[in-house]
């Protein structure tokens, strides 16, 4: 089934950003995967990690070199997700990659932190008919994400920014600043 008549896929419409019903058989089998591939990764931690790395660069769409993720981590799909090199991951982060998630280089992702691409109608019917659609995130490079933040669809964080813990971003957050609360407003320049 297309939404919109428009000949796309469900996949395709949701990659675009447009309004798409993700219950379709090809993304059931793309979410099933990466919950499959992330329980094996979340599972290393058990084991000492064997295999970690491996995993993670089958799950993701690219990780670069001595990035550290600690489980557990929690994706809709994975493969839409780059993190650059260098980056630190604490525990227990969530990426709905919907739309593409872009984290930057040299980045400290505090613990229990929130990257939602999906977005839902206003419209109370298209909400019951379960359509959605997607807007990327993107999160410059040395970038700090506190304990908590959440980082709602859309957002780009520019580089050297600081975004306090519990904070949430609701729109975009310029280069090398400290921003924080609840929506994130910027409090200083570094």
């Amino acid at each position: 089934m297309t939404a919109g008549g428009d000949g796309r896929s469900a996949r395709e419409r949701m990659l675009a950003g447009d309004l798409y019903i993700a219950d379709d058989p090809e993304l059931d089998r793309l979410s099933r995967r990466a919950r499959t591939l992330a329980a094996r990764f979340n599972a290393t931690e058990l084991s000492g990690g064997d295999g970690a790395g491996e995993l993670l660069r089958e799950l993701l769409g690219a990780v670069g070199e001595d990035v550290d993720v600690r489980p557990p981590l929690h994706v809709d799909y994975g493969e839409h997700i780059t993190i650059g090199p260098r980056t630190f991951v604490n525990f227990g982060l969530t990426a709905l990659d919907v739309a593409p998630i872009r984290i930057g280089a040299d980045c400290q992702i505090g613990p229990n932190v929130q990257l939602l691409t999906p977005t839902h109608p206003l419209d109370p019917q298209q909400r019951r008919d379960k359509f959605e659609a997607a807007q990327p995130i993107t999160i410059g490079d040395n970038v700090w994400l506190g304990g908590g933040v959440i980082v709602c669809p859309g957002v780009t964080i520019g580089d050297d920014a600081v975004i306090g813990a519990g904070s949430v971003v609701t729109r975009d957050v310029p280069e090398r600043v400290v921003a924080a609360g609840a929506p994130a407003r910027v409090l200083r320049s570094i």
